[in-house]
């Protein structure tokens, strides 16, 4: 990467309560996937009131047999990470070489300010990554604002099949604010792709293709698979990241799955 940006690194933190509905989905789905289900919750329920801790010097050693050998010790382990980066080459929505060491994936909506704030100011700076070859960077419109927004979700994805998503979206997001809704019509939507010089009548197939909109539900489907309500949302390198926050908050992210990724 020609420039390295040297914002100071901060630590991330959470700009708003819904935040909580992201990391708690996130947190079910991880304890699923690493423990198979909820038998032990199950079963700590059914045992009744815990018991008073043990002393200091009985740690470790069973209840029924003080005097016994120590159990074993399992030190904590490092936070779990929930990894939706799909890494398709054929992915009109994405930048980056598939084989980037690590990976953004966003989930964000086309009526929503914050979203079109983080594309302004933050996304550049992502994409200078993904030029270098370190970062593969996903979008996924989740479409949390409704009919409008999946409608333009359908068309940044028909452009991205003419290789003009980001140039679509950038469209859309225009001086870093969502778009106005007479934008967000069917005729909008098709005028600006023509002022994009894509091919238009390409353009209006693919819209109206059901593989579209089956791709465009998947992405939207994910989304709430996963909790991610309030946009922007992010993973990067499967780390949670909610809002549009700083543009240091996300260099630091990188740098620290990159760091990871080579340790």
């Amino acid at each position: 990467m020609s420039t390295t940006p040297t914002t100071p690194r901060r630590r991330v933190q959470p700009v708003q309560w819904a935040v909580l509905a992201f990391l708690l989905v996130l947190t079910g789905v991880l304890l699923a996937v690493t423990t198979g289900g909820n038998d032990g919750a199950e079963d700590a329920a059914s045992a009744g009131p815990a018991q008073d801790a043990p002393a200091a010097g009985d740690r470790g050693r069973a209840a029924d047999d003080p005097d016994g050998p120590a159990a074993e010790v399992v030190e904590p382990e490092a936070p779990r990470t929930l990894e939706t980066a799909r890494r398709d080459p054929d992915d009109p929505l994405a930048d980056g070489p598939v084989d980037a060491p690590v990976t953004l994936v966003v989930y964000s909506d086309y009526q929503c300010p914050f979203c079109a704030l983080w594309s302004q100011q933050t996304l550049p700076v992502m994409r200078e990554y993904a030029a270098a070859g370190q970062l593969r960077i996903e979008w996924r419109d989740v479409n949390v604002f409704g009919v409008d927004s999946a409608r333009a979700a359908r068309a940044a994805y028909a452009a991205g099949l003419q290789g003009a998503f980001w140039e679509y979206k950038e469209a859309l997001f225009a001086d870093g604010d969502r778009p106005p809704p007479e934008l967000l019509t069917d005729e909008g939507l098709a005028a600006l792709a023509a002022d994009l010089g894509l091919d238009t009548q390409r353009y209006a197939a693919d819209v109206a293709s059901g593989e579209v909109g089956a791709a465009v539900q998947a992405n939207a489907d994910e989304g709430a698979a996963i909790g991610a309500y309030s946009t922007p949302s992010f993973l990067v390198g499967g780390v949670p990241v909610v809002g549009a926050q700083p543009t240091e908050v996300f260099v630091a992210a990188v740098e620290d799955a990159l760091a990871r990724a080579a340790g």
